[in-house]
């Protein structure tokens, strides 16, 4: 049993993991992949379909990217029946305008796209969850982030998780027992320094890397893991 969980970023699944460098456990948000579906998507709701699913409850570790850091957070509050030691949200966005909401949940009221080929929905996949230039479409997070019925193809994941909503990041970073790091990359354009560093004092640039820093650069992110925090 390992005492790691990896938590993946809206649009991604499980297999965003694959190149980790140490053993975790990696699930798929409600959603996507083969998780299933949820009436509708709230923080909470999210972040309680993952504790339930943990096998090792105690003494947990958690990384998590972009969505998958609000849920880390969400489940570092003591709410959830699980105790996490220590917290690296990475490439998280904390500002949201009304036009970034508003976008947000037309996405989500949009039915289901299917496409004729595989080649057309993978292109969808690496788009959607940001991976374009970083992932080939053979790879298994792909295969994993699509479904084929009767020679057409869709995205796994469910429209409505766009319609999460914005965190509230000064409430959660304030709730979280865990020891926590803000992580970034410095080509990050969903966030900057500035705007971590206004909610919490450890925040980590990771150089020369982009919003999915853990496939860009996985040592580097792992590495958050043990860093000492600064000033101690």
């Amino acid at each position: 049993m390992t005492n790691l969980v990896l938590l993946h970023g809206l649009g991604a699944n499980a297999h965003i993991w694959d190149t980790w460098p140490e053993p975790n456990t990696a699930p798929d948000l409600p959603g996507h992949g083969d998780a299933p579906s949820l009436p509708s998507y709230t923080f909470a709701g999210i972040a309680t379909a993952v504790a339930e699913s943990l096998a090792v409850r105690r003494d947990l570790r958690i990384v998590g990217h972009s969505l998958g850091g609000v849920i880390a957070l969400e489940l570092a509050s003591g709410r959830y029946g699980i105790d996490v030691t220590r917290v690296v949200a990475l490439g998280v966005k904390v500002a949201w305008s009304a036009d970034d909401l508003a976008r947000a949940h037309a996405l989500a009221a949009k039915p289901v796209t299917w496409f004729d080929t595989r080649e057309d929905a993978a292109a969808r996949f690496l788009k959607v969850s940001g991976l374009q230039g970083l992932v080939d479409q053979a790879a298994a997070v792909v295969d994993h982030g699509l479904r084929e019925q009767e020679g057409r193809w869709r995205l796994a994941m469910d429209p409505g998780t766009f319609g999460v909503g914005a965190p509230d990041m000064p409430a959660l970073v304030a709730a979280c027992r865990a020891e926590l790091i803000l992580a970034r990359g410095e080509r990050d354009q969903l966030n900057t320094d500035a705007e971590l560093r206004t909610l919490h004092d450890q925040v980590i640039t990771l150089p020369g890397l982009g919003h999915n820093a853990q496939v860009e650069n996985p040592a580097a992110v792992a590495a958050l893991l043990t860093s000492a925090p600064a000033g101690r």
